[in-house]
C-alpha cells in the first residue's frame, strides 16, 4: 500500500479478532516508529511490546476493547532528552498507525485513556519514574474497518491568512 493510500485509509480501530500479530510485522511497525523525525534527532522514545494476555487484561482499564488487540505497544518518552518529546513521540505514534494500516492491521491512539492512568501503567510496565508514558497503541486484525468521513478541504484550508468561513446561518 502506498503512503497516501495508508493515510486515507487509517482510522481508529477498536474492534479486533484477538488473533496475534506476527513478530515480523510488529518489528516493521516499530521500525516505522524509529524512523520518525525528532527534534535535533534526539529520538527520545522507547517502546514496550505487550503480547501477554494477562498484562493486556490489566491495561484494559483504559479501554475495555483493548483485550482483543493482538499486541499493545506502550510509547515511553524521555522528556529530559528533548524539549520536543511530545512532538517527537506523536510523530513516532503516527508512523506506527500508518505502518499498521499499510500492513492491514487496525490500530488506535489511546492518549486520552492513558494519561489519567499513567502512573499506574508505568508501575505495571516497569517504566522509570522520570520517563513519560505517552500512550498505548493497540494493534490487531480488525473485525471491521470504520469508514468515517473527513471534513472537506474547503472547510479547513485557508490561503495566505486565516479568514472566517461563512455559512448560511452566520453570514
Amino acid at each position: 500500500m502506498d503512503t497516501l493510500t495508508a493515510i486515507r485509509k487509517r482510522r481508529s480501530v477498536r474492534e479486533y479478532t484477538g488473533d496475534p500479530v506476527p513478530k515480523e510485522d510488529i518489528l516493521k511497525i516499530l521500525k516505522a516508529a524509529q524512523w520518525a523525525p525528532s527534534g535535533y534527532n534526539r529520538q527520545p522514545w522507547e517502546f514496550i511490546v505487550i503480547t501477554a494476555p494477562e498484562t493486556i487484561n490489566e491495561l484494559k482499564i483504559a479501554a475495555q476493547w483493548l483485550e482483543n488487540a493482538g499486541v499493545v505497544i506502550a510509547v515511553v518518552l524521555d522528556q529530559a532528552a528533548s524539549k520536543f518529546w511530545l512532538e517527537d513521540g506523536s510523530a513516532a505514534v503516527e508512523n506506527m498507525l500508518l505502518a499498521s494500516t499499510a500492513l492491514g492491521y487496525g490500530s488506535c491512539w489511546l492518549q486520552g485513556y492513558t494519561e489519567p492512568r499513567e502512573e499506574a501503567f508505568k508501575e505495571l510496565l516497569g517504566v522509570p519514574p522520570e520517563k513519560r508514558l505517552l500512550t498505548l497503541v493497540p494493534i490487531g486484525i480488525p473485525t471491521e474497518w470504520p469508514d468515517r468521513e473527513k471534513k472537506p478541504l474547503e472547510e479547513i484550508v485557508h490561503w495566505e491568512k486565516y479568514e472566517p468561513k461563512l455559512d448560511a446561518d452566520h453570514p
